[in-house]
């Protein structure tokens, strides 16, 4: 981008101006008064902006010009040249975003070294987004269980429209990772995906950090909503959003602008969003802490992000995954995962979801010793029911106190309910592995009150009480 917009109203300036910068390679474009230049940067954005401030026979001086451009382009740097300069000027010109200021007559030599060094810097910032970007993007979604296509294939639904989406499952569960695929597979990829951790965030900060600030003392300072601009902002865990922000949001959706903190000038920003929460909002809302039209204006497409339980057969897919990640990011060694490791990790309880089994695998191949695959022994303890000897399984103090009939039918029963999610709701794969005829399979399912049903487009086992209840 070595495009040049050069705006003067003195005509011989700018053809020197242009002359010189064209002799060092440059491509320039000249504009002499202020609706000359906005029609050209609305046309095709420059480069960068050479701009001077005092222009005749125009409806916006170059303060004006400097304002418009880096409330809606902010990424273009802008060098300001003037005749009537003096320090008032050059300070008013700097806090509202230009990158320099020079006077003139201005030295040649002078004029280049700022402009080299301005697109230099607008370079590099293009060049950190885009890696930004593309570690962002390196966030993948990995399955094949049926409850996993049936999320993909919802996602996909909505990656060609703008529609807002709300993203729903408990913490963990990779809502996130839906969302940054929502944008990948949309035509705002190359544009920003923006998150903003509405929990993490104090409530006090929250509408400087969303719209940003400008004041005297400070100058201009972007808010989220404006780095997002083009793209996506991700809303996580939404329900956190303190009352107050949340009308001020509820209007940034239905008109697509904003003012910043302290500032009197509307921000203009084309803007897809995409919230999450993993708490019931139909509560929230009941509570007097969600406002119940934000709630309508964000869940336009809800799509439920199933919890690990609900996905088991994905499990040993997944840890290879974050085997692999791992290896890439942090230089961890490549270990194979025995059947008997993988087949414990989809019978463990997992409160923590996905981020919870990738924490697993850095953990194990951190403290793991050499490449082998990993082992059942390499798991946590608490894994394993809090089995110490081998061969032994220890006891839970219920299932202790309970005659033998009974604590044999409560073991079944959690032992064929494990196993059925961990095959997907299989029934024929789990008879199998467990060494039963699939009729007396179905047989002792119905003796022990455990039936399935389908949740989040997989086969779910459950006892026949909870569906009652549900």
């Amino acid at each position: 981008m070595s495009d040049i917009l050069i705006v003067d109203d003195e005509r011989d300036i700018r053809e020197l101006v242009s002359d010189i910068l064209e002799d060092e390679g440059y491509t320039t474009r000249l504009a002499g008064t202020s609706d000359e230049a906005i029609a050209q940067i609305s046309a095709e954005p420059p480069g960068l902006l050479i701009l001077d401030i005092w222009l005749k026979d125009s409806n916006m001086d170059g303060i004006d010009i400097l304002k418009a451009v880096k409330r809606d382009m902010p990424d273009i740097p802008v060098v300001i040249i003037s005749g009537h300069g003096n320090i008032e000027i050059a300070v008013a010109a700097i806090k509202q975003g230009a990158y320099d200021f020079i006077e003139k007559p201005f030295n040649i030599d002078q004029l280049l070294v700022v402009i080299r060094r301005a697109m230099e810097t607008s370079r590099l910032r293009r060049e950190n987004l885009s890696l930004k970007r593309r570690d962002q993007g390196a966030a993948q979604m990995v399955g094949q269980s049926s409850a996993f296509r049936t999320l993909v294939g919802q996602l996909d639904k909505v990656t060609k429209s703008n529609g807002r989406v709300m993203l729903t499952g408990p913490a963990g569960s990779g809502k996130e990772i839906a969302a940054r695929y929502i944008h990948a597979q949309s035509n705002r990829a190359s544009a920003p995906f923006v998150t903003v951790n509405c929990a993490g965030v104090e409530p006090d900060r929250m509408e400087e950090v969303l719209f940003g600030r400008e004041g005297a003392d400070r100058g201009v300072e972007p808010g989220l909503l404006e780095e997002a601009h083009g793209g996506v902002i991700y809303f996580d865990e939404v329900a956190d959003m303190p009352p107050g922000t949340q009308s001020k949001i509820l209007r940034v959706l239905v008109d697509q602008q904003f003012q910043r903190v302290g500032g009197g000038d509307r921000v203009r920003v084309d803007l897809r969003v995409i919230s999450s929460t993993n708490r019931d909002l139909s509560v929230e809302i009941a509570a007097g802490r969600f406002r119940q039209e934000l709630f309508h204006r964000l869940n336009v497409v809800p799509i439920a992000v199933p919890a690990l339980d609900e996905r088991r057969e994905d499990i040993p897919v997944l840890a290879e995954h974050f085997i692999a990640l791992c290896n890439e990011t942090q230089g961890l060694p490549v270990r194979q995962i025995s059947d008997e490791a993988a087949a414990l990790m989809q019978t463990m309880v997992w409160p923590g979801n996905v981020r919870q089994l990738k924490n697993l695998i850095e953990r194990v191949l951190i403290l793991g010793d050499g490449t082998g695959p990993i082992e059942a022994r390499e798991l946590p303890s608490e894994a394993e029911g809090g089995g110490t000897e081998e061969g032994r399984v220890v006891l839970s103090g219920a299932m202790a106190s309970l005659p033998l009939r009974e604590a044999r039918e409560a073991f079944e029963r959690e032992y064929l309910l494990t196993q059925i999610n961990r095959f997907g709701g299989n029934i024929s794969r789990t008879a199998s592995f467990v060494g039963m005829e699939r009729s007396a399979l179905h047989r002792k399912l119905k003796s022990l009150g455990v039936v399935t049903s389908n949740k989040a487009g997989a086969r779910v086992a459950h006892l026949e009480d909870e569906e009652a209840d549900a």
